[in-house]
């Protein structure tokens, strides 16, 4: 199982939202590149890297900052947020980006969805945001009215082989993962399973492991020092 720790773009800082809500923002550093170098240091491997600002608005604002981490850390860098074209797509990974991960488009742009996963499958993940079962889009601003699983089901059917299932509930809340719903979306899809939202602990990260997440994303619990990933890292 891979740990992603996080960071979260808005206006060239590095934040996080409680539980999706942009009127709710942590600022933790205003040089996302020296915390991004700090989370190499670790011992990290990989890196998850979300845009809020085109989360929200489709236009990207924080695009040379996820060009230098690629450029300074040697971290693989997964990342998201507002990527609702091929075009967007293909510069990320020009960029350098080890991976995509596409959210609102996979629901409202069908043919943009099957375009990517065709021709960059195993460079897409398909972020799937979930409240209650379904599925929110707009940088989890609007309701999609359309179940989780149906829409993981769908991209499975198109070719997709890792999803990112985030409890907005529980994101930014410390409150502890999704392990039933995740779970759940493994055992009736197949699919490589991302957990994200409510990592709180090293035991909610084995948790994770136990039901066989393909990986599992940190973030506010990295901030605020609730979890050793030095230590987890040296683990495995």
């Amino acid at each position: 199982m891979i740990i992603y720790p996080a960071i979260d773009l808005l206006d060239g800082k590095c934040v996080r939202l409680y539980r999706g809500d942009y009127n709710q923002v942590t600022e933790y550093s205003n040089d996302p590149v020296q915390v991004a170098k700090a989370i190499a240091d670790l011992g990290a491997t990989w890196l998850h890297v979300v845009d809020l600002n085109a989360a929200r608005t489709g236009k990207s604002y924080n695009r040379e900052i996820i060009k230098s981490i690629v450029e300074e850390t040697g971290l693989k860098v997964q990342t998201g947020g507002g990527i609702r074209s091929l075009e967007t797509v293909e510069i990320l990974l020009s960029l350098g980006a080890a991976r995509c991960v596409i959210g609102t488009a996979a629901v409202r742009d069908s043919e943009f969805a099957q375009s990517v996963l065709h021709l960059h499958g195993d460079q897409i993940a398909v972020g799937i945001d979930s409240r209650d079962g379904k599925v929110r889009v707009s940088g989890w601003t609007e309701d999609s009215g359309i179940d989780t699983l149906t829409l993981a089901l769908q991209m499975k059917e198109w070719g997709a082989k890792t999803i990112i299932y985030t409890d907005i509930s529980r994101d930014g809340a410390l409150s502890g993962p999704a392990i039933g719903s995740s779970r759940e979306l493994m055992e009736q899809t197949g699919l490589d399973i991302i957990v994200s939202g409510g990592i709180s602990s090293v035991e909610d990260i084995n948790e994770c492991r136990r039901i066989g997440a393909a990986g599992v994303i940190v973030g506010k619990a990295l901030y605020e020092r609730k979890v050793d990933l030095k230590s987890c890292f040296q683990n495995g």
